[in-house]
């Protein structure tokens, strides 16, 4: 909150100035690099163009600038209506830059005032030259305004795991029933990015009339026909059994069609618990979040939450996730007999504790605000390594830990992989409704936990 009281025209003299610095924070320069059109780093090659990704170039620093101008010299009420500026090199996280504005030139007709600009990297002058504005000829004052706020799409936790994914060989994937343009689209741009070597799994007459409608190339690309979506799920697991695929990955079939045939006698179950887990990237959330059980398990029990809590820490690991912390949602933080599911959080921590859970700090039961929250944990007096810093919520069952996750995205403008955990190779498992972004993001999580599969197989070869 700050006060903001303007100067009118006539009580402006020629040859007064203002200077005002700022030291720039994350933050900042992810604002600048958002206004200014920096691209994506998910979408290009390579990371980043310039050495230091968290620096911005000087054109940016034209916010410092803007800022003086409408909140202090003038201040509140001033249009700015042309400006001549040359702008020279960069500045970073750290830096402290300075701006100076001085009244050049009055012009009585208009209300009009030129200022010379200068803004400064220490010695390096990033802006030089003059703005002119209609100064305000009324007093105007502000008290307690706030600066707007908003929230920033990073968009960074996926894009590391991208860069990570550079130099691991092409997964060899079957894509189960692609046949409608999202579904055969994310494999094929995973393709070109040398992620994965697609296998493309259903009625082979379907998946051409698909990619001759949106004018891709299946030239080279190896597909096995089969009759309909529950044959290409068959077909697809076969090919996982034998070793001629190392992962799948959900087309444009029901979740049940293709985990049906995951979980029959001939399929891919091992002695562990299948689970699905989200992994997010949330604007408002400073670290990556998986959400798991979302899609498979409908209401586990203690037993079967052992394992899809062992799942979620072990993908947090291979996503680099050192010690992964692990919250065990309930509707409430204190145990309670005659709510089940803080009954399965306090088994499930005591299980860590004794070694049957293992690779993860586990509390629980908390509930969704003091999980995700300092803040909320702290008011609530709850002192816990997990509290406010979770990067895994285990849901109490299906339908919570759906709706939790959906809301994430379409509230919160979350970013999402989803993955299937717990058979013989990893499952991509995305909606009908996810875009191609959302499938390449998958197929990502997918290729680092497949190369992680595979370096354990040898290890242990």
């Amino acid at each position: 909150m700050d006060s903001y009281r303007n100067r009118t025209f006539d009580e402006i003299a020629v040859g007064e100035s203002i200077t005002r610095s700022h030291r720039l924070t994350k933050p900042d320069v992810e604002a600048l690099a958002f206004v200014s059109g920096d691209v994506d780093p998910f979408h290009t090659d390579q990371a980043n163009t310039r050495a230091d990704p968290m620096s911005a170039e000087a054109v940016a620093a034209e916010a410092l600038v803007s800022a003086l101008l409408q909140r202090r010299l003038p201040g509140p009420g001033t249009e700015i209506i042309a400006q001549d500026l040359r702008f020279c090199g960069a500045m970073a996280v750290g830096d402290q830059i300075a701006g100076t504005l001085t009244v050049k030139e009055k012009i009585a007709q208009g209300h009009r005032i030129v200022f010379d600009v200068r803004v400064t990297n220490g010695d390096i002058a990033l802006i030089t030259g003059t703005v002119t504005v209609i100064a305000p000829t009324e007093r105007i004052a502000f008290t307690d305004m706030a600066t707007p706020q908003f929230v920033l799409r990073r968009n960074d936790a996926f894009a590391r795991l991208l860069e990570r994914c550079k130099g691991i060989p092409a997964v060899r994937c079957a894509v189960v029933h692609p046949c409608d343009r999202d579904s055969l689209l994310g494999p094929l741009e995973a393709a070109k990015r040398g992620l994965i070597e697609p296998v493309l799994v259903g009625p082979e007459a379907k998946i051409r009339a698909t990619a001759e409608e949106h004018r891709v190339d299946l030239g080279g690309l190896r597909i096995v026909s089969t009759e309909h979506s529950h044959a290409a799920a068959d077909a697809a697991v076969a090919l996982a059994r034998c070793g001629e695929v190392h992962a799948l990955m959900k087309g444009s079939l029901h979740t049940d069609e293709l985990m049906g045939a995951v979980v029959a006698a001939t399929g891919l179950r091992t002695a562990r618990r299948v689970s699905h887990v989200f992994v997010l990237d949330v604007p408002a959330y400073p670290r990556m979040l998986l959400v798991t059980d979302a899609a498979i398990n409908v209401a586990p029990d203690a037993r079967a939450k052992a394992d899809i809590a062992q799942n979620a820490i072990e993908l947090a690991l291979v996503l680099g996730i050192e010690q992964p912390r692990v919250a065990i949602l309930a509707a409430v933080e204190n145990v309670n007999p005659d709510m089940p599911s803080t009954v399965d959080a306090a088994v499930l921590c005591k299980m860590a504790d004794r070694g049957q859970i293992t690779g993860g700090l586990l509390d629980g039961p908390l509930a969704f605000d003091n999980a995700v929250s300092e803040e909320a944990a702290r008011t609530k007096r709850i002192v816990s390594p997990v509290a406010g810093r979770a990067d895994i919520l285990l849901a109490p069952d299906l339908e919570a830990g759906n709706m939790m996750a959906k809301q994430l995205q379409y509230l919160a403008g979350a970013d999402s992989a989803g993955i299937v955990l717990g058979a013989r190779v990893p499952i991509v498992l995305t909606s009908r409704a996810d875009s191609v972004r959302s499938r390449l993001a998958s197929t990502v999580v997918m290729v680092l936990l497949a190369d992680a599969q595979r370096r354990q197989r040898e290890g242990g070869a």
